[in-house]
Parts: structure tokens; C-alpha cells; sequence
């Protein structure tokens, strides 16, 4: 399964709530024990992401110097442009990848700072979506003014040459495999599921697969930034957004405007490592919404006084009911709840405490009155299908950079098997699927090109990274080792719930980021809000 949600911060209707979050990190780490996981660490400790060269290369002389040629969207207020980047920056003359570029200029007044990018995560999160549904009308009128507000799909994302791996009808398919095999023949349903998919991306774009790291998507911005006409790149990204730009920042610290990193991701642990302490987070999320839930009477969960352990128990066991009677849902396709779309479902709330109360909703009708359809909901809302059966390319992007940056989490079951005890320490509730979803990359087409290694960034201007006490997706203790990494970050902290901070509510955050965007002026390090 692909995971890390990426991130829509900003008002939202219910119906929209999940249109834009996290992906759960699929098949992101390698050791297969705990000692092996420390090895692998210290390695990655050792390394560090070396800055590129200042000067732009002949062979990439020909990219930088393109000027957009921008033409409408079809959105009010909004142009649009496509740009060139080389395939494969070692061999730029080998071919070229199509970047989709969205804008809407500063309205002012005050004087134009440039261009602020914008990147909502994922990844396979579409920056251009985001930024014409929220972005580029949500964010401050301040910053709205002084900023042209700008996004670029990365490469195999969306509109920029996007993967594809599987029909509608295989991914209903796909979603719904068990995900916490009891027996060797529910083992190999979902090994032979986890290949259909890697044959389906390899199938589609066999080079392209190759091609789509987030080292080569920060690359691009690079280029995106030159043609744009600014000396140095000015970016908000949340969630799998703060890895591209604090990787971007690396590569180019010099380069490197002001930059706001939203819930931001680790770049120094391995894959099982990450997936590990993802679990944690949805651990610590479930825990804050079943302490609010049972002090509610519409709780299914178990009525006040109820532990949040005994409602995580309630929870899975409703889980298992499921695996052997998965609940009708009146959809019209004819899918019914299955145990993996139930907890994918329960996950996706768990990015953003408005979802609570439709949970509560979606899991009472399906716990009291044996009808699955709002948990349903919740999990095609994840999962980006529409109500006509259609899926967006976000899971397919998903899963080909994670399985691009690093190695995968477990080469085998037996892998799985083995460290199912530490994810089911780590979350009761979700342990044993979050498990199982990270064997996935295990049956890519390619191999990995990338690696966990420290992002140090020296010679950057101040980046404010920003970490939710409670976040679910990616937890509080990497926004804390990212600005450890980064030689000039400054740790911004929001003590709440959901996933990423800015524009959730908090007029400390909101001022605080503002002020950076605007003045230029980073908040002193280890400021708190709630």
C-alpha cells in the first residue's frame, strides 16, 4: 500500500476534508531487526547530502534560461506554463520531462517579494491542485499580495508526466486486499497484489520510474526558480513538502530564500525506521481522539471512563468482525467494508481533529448499525477516488519516489513477521497493517537510488521548521531532528493536534510565519504556540 498522506491546510468542508494530506510512508527503511535498524541508522548519520556545484553546468545552460510562456488555466485567476527538465540530470542531453507550472500574481499592494512555491506534499500530492483550491486564494491576503503564489507538479506527479499503474476497477481491487494476512494463502494474495501494482507503474513508464526521486524534484524547482526570475527560492511545503525543500536546500543553500517547513519529515532514518515511528504517531493521535470520544455519548468506542487502550481494543476487534463479514455500504459499484478500508478509513481522520465527529458518525453506523458507507467515504477521500470510480495518480506517484529514495522496508514476509511485535507495541490498533503496507516496495521494478543521509544545508538563510506535538503523520521528534540537522533552522513548535500547523487555527503559528514570509524576520529557536 502507498503511504504519506500529503497535507491541505486551511478551512475545509467535510467533503473536502481529506483533499489534501499525509501519504502513510510505504516500504521506507531496510534493517530487519532492531540491531540491524541502529546499524543502518549510524551509517546514515555518517552521510550528509552534498551541495551541487554553484555554477549551472553547460549541458543544463539551455533549462535555466527558459521563460514561461503562460496561458490561462481555465481558473480565474490563474496562468499556467510548461517547462523542460533533463530526464536524467546525468546525461541531460538523453531526453526531456514536461513540468506543469501554475500561478496567480501578487495582487498588492507592497512591494513584490517574488515567487512563493507552494508543494502540499505526498508525495504525488498535486502542487497545482492545491494551490487553486487553497494556496493560491486561502493563504493570507498579506502574503497573497506581495507574492505571486506558484506551484510545479513534480515530475511523474499529476500534470507533469504523471505514473500510472492500475484502472479504477484494480485499484478497487488493490484497496481493499487484506492487509493483516492470517495464513500463507492470505499472505500470497497480498504479495501477488503488491506485484500487479509494480508491474502496472513498470508497465506504464518504465524510464520514468527511474527518474522521479525527490533529489531530481528538487532539482527541478531550481530551474523553476530561474526561469521565474528569482535569485533565490521562496517555498512553503508541508508534510512530504518539508523533505523536497529541505533537500532543495541542501543542494542549493545558497540559493535558498525563506523557507517554511510544514510537519516535517526526518531525511536521516531508513525506511523501517520511519514506518516505525509513523505507527507511533497514528498511535499518539488514536490515544487524543479516543480520550475526546469517550467523553461523548455518540461514542462506539466505550462510554466515559472507558480507557483509550480499551477503545483501541473495541476498535480492532470491530477491525477482525470485518475481515470475515465486511459491512454493505449501498455503493454503487458494489463494494462492501473490508477490514482495509475500515482502518484506512479510522487513519484518515486521524490527520485533522475536524474529522473526529464525522468519525464518530462513520464508525457508529457501521459498529451499531452494520452500515459501512461512511467509513467508505473516508477511505476513498484518502485514497483520492471519486464517485465515479476514477483515482488521481496519488497513490501511483506515492509509492514511486518512496520506493525511489530509499530501500525497501522488508524484502520477504518472514521480514514482516519478525518485526510485527515492534509495530504492534508501537500502535495495538494499526501495527499489523502499517507492517504489512510497508512490504509493497519490495516488488518494485527498479531499485532505489537514494539513501537516508543528514540534511546539513551550510550557508542557508534561516529555515523555520515546524512541528505539531501531535501529529499523526509525521511526529513531533522529526521536525525536531530536522532542525537539529539544518545549520540554520530555527524550531517552531505548535502543541496541538492534526498534521502540519500553519493556517490550522492558531494565530501564534499563523503570525509567526507570516512575519518570516513577509519581513524576512525567522521566530527565535524553540518557539511555542498552541
Amino acid at each position: 500500500m502507498s503511504y504519506t498522506r500529503r497535507t491541505h491546510r486551511g478551512p475545509r468542508t467535510k467533503a473536502a476534508l481529506l483533499a489534501a494530506t499525509v501519504l502513510l510512508i510505504p516500504g521506507c527503511s531496510s534493517a530487519s531487526t532492531t540491531s540491524g535498524t541502529a546499524s543502518t541508522s549510524a551509517q546514515a548519520a555518517a552521510a550528509a547530502l552534498a551541495p551541487l556545484p554553484g555554477s549551472t553546468p553547460a549541458a543544463l545552460t539551455r533549462y535555466y534560461e527558459q521563460k514561461p510562456a503562460w496561458r490561462d488555466c481555465g481558473v480565474a485567476g490563474f496562468q499556467c506554463a510548461t517547462l523542460k527538465a533533463p530526464l536524467d540530470y546525468a546525461e541531460p542531453a538523453a531526453g526531456d520531462i514536461r513540468l506543469a507550472v501554475a500561478r496567480k500574481k501578487a495582487t498588492g499592494p507592497g512591494k513584490r517579494l517574488g515567487s512563493l512555491l507552494v508543494n502540499p506534499g505526498g508525495p504525488g500530492g498535486s502542487a497545482i491542485g492545491y494551490l487553486q483550491a487553497y494556496a493560491g486564494i486561502g493563504y493570507p491576503a498579506d502574503v497573497r499580495a506581495r507574492y505571486d503564489m506558484v506551484a510545479v507538479d513534480p515530475r511523474g506527479v499529476a500534470r507533469s508526466e504523471p505514473v500510472e499503474c492500475l484502472s479504477g476497477p484494480e485499484m478497487d481491487a488493490y484497496t481493499r486486499t487484506d492487509i493483516t494476512p492470517d495464513d500463507e494463502k492470505e499472505t500470497g494474495t497480498l504479495v501477488a497484489s503488491y506485484k500487479r501494482f509494480a508491474e502496472g507503474c513498470g508497465a506504464d513508464a518504465p524510464e520514468l520510474l527511474r527518474h522521479v526521486s525527490t533529489v531530481e524534484a528538487a532539482r527541478d524547482m531550481d530551474i523553476v526558480r530561474a526561469a521565474l526570475g528569482d535569485e533565490k527560492l521562496n517555498y512553503v511545503g508541508a508534510s512530504y513538502g518539508t523533505l523536497l525543500g529541505a533537500t532543495y536546500a541542501g543542494l542549493f543553500p545558497d540559493r535558498t530564500g525563506r523557507l517554511v517547513l510544514d510537519g516535517a519529515m526526518d531525511p536521516s532514518l531508513p525506511a523501517r525506521r520511519l514506518n516505525l515511528e509513523q505507527t507511533e504517531g497514528f498511535a499518539t493521535a488514536f490515544t487524543a481522539f479516543a480520550e475526546d470520544c469517550v467523553r461523548r455519548s455518540d461514542c462506539p468506542l466505550g462510554g466515559e471512563g472507558t480507557s483509550p487502550e480499551q477503545a483501541g481494543k473495541n476498535l480492532k476487534a470491530f477491525f477482525g468482525e470485518l475481515d470475515t463479514r465486511p459491512a454493505p455500504t449501498g455503493d454503487a459499484d458494489g463494494r462492501r467494508l473490508t477490514e482495509s478500508l475500515a482502518t484506512i478509513g479510522v487513519i484518515a481522520a486521524m490527520y485533522d481533529e475536524g474529522a473526529w465527529e464525522q468519525l464518530r458518525g462513520a464508525l457508529t453506523a457501521a459498529m451499531k448499525e452494520n452500515d459501512g458507507a461512511g467509513l467508505l467515504f473516508l477511505s476513498d477521500s484518502y485514497y483520492e477516488r471519486d464517485a465515479d470510480g476514477a483515482y488521481t495518480n496519488l497513490m501511483f506517484a506515492n509509492a514511486a519516489v518512496n520506493c525511489l529514495d530509499l530501500p525497501p522496508a522488508f524484502d520477504s514476509p518472514d521480514d514482516v513477521r519478525q518485526a510485527l511485535p515492534d509495530f504492534e507495541q508501537a500502535s495495538p490498533v494499526f501495527g499489523e497493517s502499517l507492517a504489512w503496507a510497508s512490504l509493497n516496495c519490495a516488488y518494485w521494478p527498479v531499485k532505489a537510488t537514494g539513501e537516508a543521509q543528514r540534511i546539513e544545508a551550510k550557508g542557508a538563510a534561516p529555515i523555520v521548521v515546524v512541528g505539531t506535538t501531535r501529529d499523526p503523520a509525521t511526529p513531533y521528534r522529526w521536525a525536531e531532528a530536522l532542525a537539529g540537522q539544518l545549520s540554520s533552522a530555527r524550531l517552531l513548535t505548535y502543541d496541538g493536534d492534526g498534521h502540519t500547523a500553519y493556517g490550522r487555527g492558531s494565530a501564534c503559528i499563523d503570525s509567526v510565519i507570516n512575519t518570516y514570509l513577509l519581513d524576512g524576520t525567522p521566530p527565535k529557536d524553540g518557539k511555542r504556540c498552541s
